[in-house]
């Protein structure tokens, strides 16, 4: 399988071609496929042999194939009327939906690339990307368009279900779009302080569905999950290799996305057989009791370090991806096996995908040997055509391909650090510059930095990520107030909620009189302190637990947030607190107290005086058919129990 070599004349010179393992470079061979055929054809082919398959289902609403392929054409034809053509970055802003699939299959049949927006999105940003992006028309809801942050040229309203108001002919739509045409723009963040756009073509996306399908035997028969933000590129890979192959594609509706038991419950309800989940989330479900035989086959994860094998008693396949939004969503895949706990080596990220080439190399782009440390560089179809309206950072990152004999070929510097092992698996160190990922999301700190100066009580700043346990960072915002100037925590985490999207935010703040720089005059991470109850802004002064369930709380609260204390004032999400840590808090209130909350118990309590009300209030009835012995005991168990 993997016979195809790459090596440069430094290469043959340095390692003797009789050791050629050293080299630590096999990539697939390539895999020819179709230049003729593209997404919107090959739904369409789908409607045509199964028009009465489901193709998409949110909650109680779903669409067949025929009715997807024809609303997609109804819509393709009204922006065609409008100048949508090959290249032009038509925007997206809706919610998760069945609306949300049928208008990115209609820019696409209309040759057009589409661009997803969040609305949740601070309005600042969503203005950025939309004069960034020069996009005159925007696809929304009719409830959407009126908080658009600027007035598009054109508004296209459709409802939840892909309808538009005005009446188009809803046979086949005529484009002329080739590989390398534009097929979709994402906005990842900047180390300039700015999101930058990169630009996929059809040729990667072909390249990604067609290995996806062949790797993972998609057919028919297949439920496939859709939980991720369209922004998010693994949306792309959770619609349209299914699409493509007559697969449905099941829309979380009402589903906690970042609880992991909602998430799993949610997976055996639908009956899902392929799913994407980000490492962090993907993690703790892998974790939770699994009935034997569910209909879910494989589990795809991503987006992080993934620190834990699987049980050899989960009853589907775990399979870690790598990629950078810059190489169409996935460069490398493996299947991760079930080990012993105690392994000594994290999983690996696998090996090249298809028609993609992974080089790992040293300073100066030469090759390094198996088991020595290098940055990864990616080649192949699926490298993007670079970052949209910026040819200098185009030309910095993506950099011609030493290795190959194209004049054309390209190769894509991703920053991040890794090395080959003798098995032929890559295994991922970390990265070799400042970025940082948190909850599956690529952040540029300088970014947050941005934002962060803007504050008129913020006279310099930077920011880190700190990993309280495996898997488990925050961001941590390092500030020198400016002179005369106070702030407090929810006011500063209130002005960056209206900058940057909510995963940027940072978690805690810690006040320093100056920033520690090194000899190069750059801020020196390593003498940052640990966050710590007298360098971490606070909203008011420390109020001690006044009865034992606060005191418990209280605990369990500093454990999760890797705090030294809690003020019962304190507000869980304000200090850094997320739905992925809330549930975690919510199992141990089940195992301390015996009671269960919702999610929604912490969103509506946030601070363990109210958590702390509420918890006594659903004790009361357990209390009143216990003895005095039993309830004492419960009252007073150790705080060191409830943080276990």
């Amino acid at each position: 399988m993997f016979d195809t070599w790459a090596c440069s004349l430094a290469d043959r010179a340095l390692y003797p071609e009789e050791d050629p393992l050293r080299l630590g470079a096999r990539n697939f061979p390539p895999q020819e496929y179709s230049q003729d055929a593209c997404i919107p054809h090959l739904v369409s082919a789908q409607a045509t042999r199964a028009p009465d398959g489901i193709a998409l289902r949110h909650g109680q609403a779903s669409l067949t194939y025929k009715e997807l392929d024809q609303r997609a054409n109804q819509l393709a034809r009204l922006l065609q009327s409008l100048g949508v053509g090959s290249d032009v970055v038509v925007a997206i802003y809706l919610n998760r939906s069945v609306a949300m699939v049928v208008a990115a299959l209609a820019i696409l049949k209309a040759g057009g690339a589409y661009l997803p927006l969040d609305p949740s999105c601070p309005p600042d940003r969503l203005m950025f990307l939309l004069k960034d992006a020069q996009t005159r028309i925007v696809v929304t809801g009719p409830g959407l368009a009126g908080t658009l942050p600027v007035e598009p040229e054109h508004v296209v309203a459709i409802d939840p279900q892909g309808k538009m108001a005005s009446d188009q002919p809803s046979d086949p739509v005529t484009t002329q779009v080739n590989a390398e045409n534009l097929a979709y723009v994402i906005y990842t963040s900047g180390s300039t302080g700015q999101p930058k756009g990169v630009e996929l073509t059809h040729r990667g996306l072909l390249n990604l569905v067609l290995w996806h399908q062949s790797a993972f035997q998609v057919g028919p028969h297949d439920r496939a999950s859709q939980l991720a933000a369209l922004g998010f590129d693994a949306a792309v890979w959770e619609i349209w290799p299914y699409l493509t192959a007559g697969a449905s594609v099941q829309l979380a509706d009402g589903v906690a996305v970042n609880e992991p038991v909602a998430v799993r419950d949610w997976l055996i309800s639908q009956r899902i057989t392929i799913t994407f989940l980000p490492t962090p989330l993907a993690e703790r479900v892998m974790a939770l009791e699994w009935p034997t035989k569910p209909a879910l086959r494989v589990m795809l994860t991503g987006a992080d370090t993934l620190h834990h094998y699987p049980s050899r008693k989960l009853p589907f396949q775990l399979v870690n991806n790598y990629g950078p939004t810059e190489c169409t969503v996935v460069a490398t895949s493996g299947v991760v096996p079930p080990t012993p706990e105690r392994s000594n080596r994290l999983p690996t990220i696998g090996r090249p995908i298809a028609n993609t080439q992974i080089y790992i190399l040293d300073e100066v782009m030469r090759r390094v040997p198996v088991g020595e440390p290098g940055e990864i560089y990616i080649g192949g179809k699926g490298l993007a055509r670079g970052y949209r309206r910026r040819p200098d950072l185009t030309a910095e990152k993506f950099v011609p391909n030493p290795f190959s004999s194209d004049p054309e070929a390209r190769l894509y510097r991703t920053g991040d650090l890794a090395r080959y092992l003798p098995d032929e698996q890559i295994a991922f160190l970390g990265r070799v510059d400042e970025q940082i990922k948190i909850r599956g999301y690529r952040i540029e700190p300088a970014e947050i930095v941005k934002a962060l100066d803007e504050h008129p009580a913020v006279g310099a700043s930077t920011v880190v990520a700190r990993e309280v346990e495996p898997g488990d960072k925050r961001l941590v915002a390092y500030f020198v107030p400016a002179s005369n100037t106070q702030a407090t925590h929810t006011e500063l985490r209130t002005f960056m909620a209206g900058r940057v999207p909510e995963y940027m935010v940072p978690a805690i703040f810690v006040m320093l009189d100056s920033l520690p720089f090194n000899t190069n005059g750059k801020v020196d991470r390593a003498a940052l302190p640990a966050p710590n109850p007298a360098n971490t802004l606070r909203d008011s002064a420390f109020v001690a637990p006044r009865n034992p369930i606060e005191e418990r709380l209280a605990t369990m609260l500093a454990s999760l947030l890797d705090l030294g204390q809690v003020s019962v004032e304190d507000n869980f999400f304000l200090l850094g607190g997320h739905s992925l840590l809330g549930t975690q808090l919510i199992a141990r209130v089940r195992d301390a107290f015996d009671i269960e909350l919702s999610l929604k118990s912490l969103f509506d309590a946030p601070t363990v005086s109210k958590l702390s009300a509420q918890i006594e209030a659903l004790l009361l009835a357990k209390l009143e058919a216990m003895s005095e012995e039993e309830a004492q005991r419960l009252l007073s168990g150790t705080a060191a129990s409830a943080a276990q």
